[in-house]
């Protein structure tokens, strides 16, 4: 154990699913820890996931096929990728992501991603009960639609991994899913229902409710934008938009698709850089019809998107709809192409009253080239760690990462294999 660790107190910077979930950890190891982001926890990308949390998202975009499928989705605009213009400009990181759609990358970070999702949802269960929050938990799967018996073929290889890893699912006729959810159209001639799956009415507020419990616990909480980060002897220096500079002895960098600003901005000694890719998704809420329910998250495959049933912070009933992937630059210009497509597909299967003003959303989330995230402290940079870069499935991993991060700075042996997600890896 080096002196850093030693002195077991920590700055985490970002207050999403993964910075408050590593404050938390590191806090029930007996860190003494501050929790410092210029927004209140959960009220940025951690707020407009679908809520899911599910075994299946072991499966990254970037897999064996992507390169086939590839001019076809982009030539005809699909649902599931958009590419702008501006992602090229990022163009070392999209080379470098699309050579990792290969096998041998395949099999690390299925195996990888698995680990750290069956850590994070027993984490989840955990922490939703100690937080008092079991309200905002619903075990009862999602489901993956199937409008045509050629897209339910096309899937084989999917389900065929899926059953590798002994994920519980079902196949479903066109009877049983009626049975299962009355109020979707008679339109898919297959679905899956995936049961290793648990979905949360109310992401943000799960968030929250962590980071409540972590501030019971003693932990501090501080609203502030950090400008920059730098390298002391004895550990490291946050400067804030306040003026005000904090020492710490560790330091955590858990901000997202901000983090690699911020080392980019803080000039430190050849540091070691983390390719950034943005997948950035879209989210819009709709009022629900009177007598008309959804009892799961649905996924339709055509269409790209995901519709959940969700709660918002006044405990009135909303349903969000979620959209594919697009790549772009992370402070692109919002584009409500993919949102428009994916409200005409889902009036076809469910109905839905008008959408509720200003809920169009938008968020870009932070992905590696072999969509792994980061997960350790940084090479040649004593008392620096990483916890940032997971892609679309950051709301679910969160908490594992936390468990995980906090075991390898407290230099204890770890639940899961911290390897594939070193940053000595770049």
């Amino acid at each position: 154990m080096n002196s850093l660790n030693t002195r077991r107190e920590v700055i985490v910077l970002g207050a999403g699913m993964v910075g408050v979930s590593c404050a938390l950890a590191l806090q029930a190891k007996g860190w003494r820890v501050t929790l410092i982001d210029k927004r209140g926890p959960g009220e940025e990308t951690s707020f407009g996931n679908a809520g899911v949390l599910s075994r299946s998202s072991l499966l990254p975009f970037n897999r064996p096929g992507l390169w086939r499928a590839l001019p076809h989705m982009l030539l005809k605009s699909s649902p599931a990728l958009q590419l702008r213009a501006s992602a090229l400009m990022q163009w070392p990181w999209l080379f470098q992501f699309l050579w990792h759609a290969k096998a041998s990358s395949f099999e690390v970070s299925t195996v990888a991603l698995d680990a750290l999702i069956q850590l994070s949802m027993a984490t989840h269960s955990t922490w939703i009960h100690q937080a008092q929050v079991e309200n905002l938990l619903h075990d009862k799967g999602w489901l993956w639609l199937y409008s045509n018996p050629e897209a339910f073929a096309s899937s084989a290889v999917t389900r065929g991994i899926l059953q590798e890893f002994s994920v519980n699912m079902e196949v479903l006729t066109p009877q049983s899913l009626t049975d299962l959810e009355p109020h979707i159209a008679p339109k898919f001639s297959h679905a899956v229902w995936i049961k290793d799956a648990m979905s949360v009415s109310n992401p943000g507020a799960l968030v929250k409710a962590y980071a409540q419990q972590f501030i019971r616990a003693g932990g501090e909480f501080q609203m502030n934008a950090v400008l920059g980060i730098t390298q002391q002897s004895e550990g490291w220096q946050c400067h804030t938009a306040s003026g005000h500079v904090h020492d710490t002895p560790n330091l955590v960098v858990a901000m997202g698709p901000w983090s690699d600003a911020l080392l980019a901005a803080s000039h430190l000694p050849q540091p070691k850089r983390v390719p950034l890719g943005f997948e950035r998704g879209y989210h819009r809420h709709f009022k629900p019809v009177e007598g008309i329910k959804l009892g799961r998250p649905v996924y339709d495959t055509s269409g790209a998107y995901v519709l959940s049933p969700m709660q918002n912070d006044r405990g009135e009933t909303m349903m969000r709809l979620s959209t594919g992937v697009e790549l772009a630059a992370q402070h692109a210009a919002f584009n409500a192409q993919q949102l428009e497509d994916a409200e005409i597909a889902v009036r076809k299967v469910f109905p839905l009253k008008e959408s509720i003003a200003g809920s169009d959303w938008l968020g870009a989330r932070p992905t590696t080239p072999d969509s792994r995230p980061v997960i350790g402290e940084v090479p040649g940079f004593l008392g620096l760690w990483l916890a940032y870069g997971h892609q679309h499935i950051g709301f679910s991993t969160g908490s594992g990462t936390g468990v995980l991060l906090s075991e390898l700075m407290s230099c204890e042996p770890t639940s899961i294999d911290p390897r594939p997600f070193s940053p000595a890896r770049f």
